[in-house]
């Protein structure tokens, strides 16, 4: 017997109802076996009597008899089950604390393999068999294991969660959409899970984008702090390095004041040392002299008195010292000299900061182009769009809003929201003129005042030599000499413009502290002909970066 059980396969002594091994058998007139309580249990609920599996109807309740043999077959078929599940089980490692352990395995729960929706129980390897080789079992849905299996099942109708509400946006089971969601819009729990794993799919991909956005972006930021800090560390270097030539310099004149100084003291002692000299030898000669003198006034010798005085010394030569006198040396001017030298190298260091300066903010260059669409109709734009200048006559051009009136101006092409720009404007020969940028929502027609409040940030020139800068408040500037090409720097960030003369390389003025929140244009206005003498175009020269 126990061999030919052997040669049975283990989904024969299943119950098709409880899905369990046989516990008495028996067999209806059709010839399918079935637990004696299942099949009981199953007619008593249905009428009339159909076989669960063939579907035959009996007209009239069959009286059913254990089916010895199969019921001998199956208590064997069950102990030989249990003595290979006690078996795998001592081979299979139980389940460890946070696994979901077998719900079929006695004594050593086994992690289970897969958890069955239809069952509502978890397997491991060898109780998931039946599973896997039963057809009727196969159809049933397997998951990875999963605790509380309880939850999947309808709280108010004891039936499988397998549907799902769009509407209340909730899981619900058949009996849910007869009753309370009879109306709603649901869709089977596998349809609606395929459409939730997509968007789960693409919210994944669009937040493992934003997270490489962010990495990207702090490998910017890391970036942008080292080029800082290099920036500030060259800075730093040609700061003292500069300093130090300043402090030498400074050095270096102080000394060489005072050697001045102290060689004109050493001069006037020297040459006050040759006059006491001098002076001190006449009066040894003299002392001398006034000696023979006394000593042949007291000879009381007529004779010898008069015989010794022609062989008396002659009076020694002396000098007239009533003009002779040591003047102190003027030192008028030694000073202001030196400070003067000091200047003068303070003006050449000065110099080659500025181009230095020049030089940097030369290397944000750009190629700016002037926009016709925004030109005042009486503007004149070269071929190219580089240059601009005020004409005598109105062109017919269609009244856009971006296009400026009454007044003479236009903007360029390019436009900037961040960052740091530069280009260069030659202004050569012109009495009046207009250069800076101005904000994306300036008003351009009627009168209107053209401050940094309404979006202008600039530096004019009127009459020829009277020059602006229209910060808040505006300033007006003394220039050394009139610049015949201005560079113009923006640093948006920084809210920083300003301009440079190019070729003294020097700074004109810088207009600080302005608050950039719209795209900023350059702005040109070559400001009105005057009767052809500001006939002359404001030109966009490209940038020849100061050597």
């Amino acid at each position: 017997m126990s061999a030919v059980s052997c040669l049975l396969t283990e989904h024969q002594f299943l119950c098709s109802i409880c899905l369990d091994v046989f516990t008495d058998p028996v067999s209806t007139p059709c010839g399918h076996n079935f637990c004696k309580t299942c099949i009981t249990e199953h007619w008593n609920i249905n009428v009339p009597y159909q076989c669960p599996n063939c579907k035959k109807v009996f007209y009239s309740k069959p009286e059913l008899q254990v089916n010895t043999f199969i019921s001998e077959m199956a208590a064997q078929f069950r102990q030989s089950a249990q003595q290979k599940a006690s078996s795998s089980s001592s081979e299979q490692q139980a389940a460890k604390p946070g696994e979901v352990p077998c719900d079929v395995c006695t004594g050593t729960k086994v992690k289970a393999l897969k958890s069955c929706l239809v069952c509502l129980a978890s397997y491991c390897e060898t109780h998931l068999e039946p599973h896997l080789t039963a057809s009727r079992l196969k159809r049933h849905q397997l998951i990875d294991p999963v605790e509380n299996l309880e939850g999947r099942m309808c709280t108010k109708h004891d039936k499988l969660l397998e549907l799902f509400c769009k509407t209340d946006q909730m899981c619900v089971c058949m009996l849910c959409t007869v009753l309370d969601h009879k109306t709603h819009d649901v869709v089977p729990l596998k349809e609606e899970y395929e459409g939730k794993k997509a968007e789960l799919g693409k919210t994944e991909a669009e937040t493992q984008q934003m997270i490489q956005k962010r990495r990207l972006k702090i490998q910017e930021i890391k970036r942008s702090v080292e080029l800082s800090k290099e920036d500030a560390d060259r800075e730093i270097a040609g700061g003292v390095q500069v300093f130090s030539a300043l402090k030498e310099s400074v050095e270096r004149s102080q000394a060489e004041l005072i050697d001045t100084i102290k060689e004109k003291q050493r001069e006037t002692e020297k040459q006050a040392e040759g006059f006491i000299k001098e002076l001190e030898q006449e009066i040894s000669e003299l002392k001398k002299r006034s000696s023979e003198v006394e000593q042949l006034s007291r000879s009381e010798d007529h004779l010898h008195l008069l015989q010794s005085l022609p062989s008396l010394n002659a009076a020694p030569p002396t000098k007239d010292w009533t003009e002779v006198s040591v003047r102190p040396p003027s030192y008028e001017g030694t000073v202001r000299r030196a400070v003067k030298q000091l200047e003068e190298t303070l003006s050449k260091q000065m110099k080659k900061l500025l181009e230095a300066e020049l030089k940097r903010v030369q290397q944000y260059a750009v190629d700016v182009t002037l926009d016709p669409d925004t030109a005042q109709p009486w503007l004149i734009l070269s071929d190219d769009e580089k240059q601009v200048k005020h004409g005598d006559i109105k062109k017919n051009l269609p009244d856009n809003p971006e296009r400026f009136f009454p007044y003479p101006c236009v903007l360029a092409k390019q436009r900037f929201s961040s960052g740091r720009f530069y280009y260069e404007v030659q202004v050569k020969g012109k009495t009046d003129w207009d250069l800076g940028v101005a904000r994306e929502s300036i008003n351009r027609k009627g009168k209107f005042t053209m401050s940094p409040k309404d979006g202008y940030w600039r530096l004019c020139l009127r009459n020829e030599n009277e020059y602006s800068a229209l910060a808040d408040p505006p300033v007006r500037l003394s220039l050394k000499s009139q610049p015949e090409k201005v560079g113009v720097f923006v640093d948006y960030e920084e809210g920083l413009v300003s301009f440079y003369d190019v070729d003294t390389a020097a700074l004109i003025y810088s207009i600080t502290g302005c608050c950039f929140t719209e795209k900023l244009y350059p702005f040109f206005s070559p400001c009105n002909n005057d009767g052809g003498k500001n006939s002359v175009p404001l030109i966009i020269s490209p940038v020849n970066h100061t050597e």
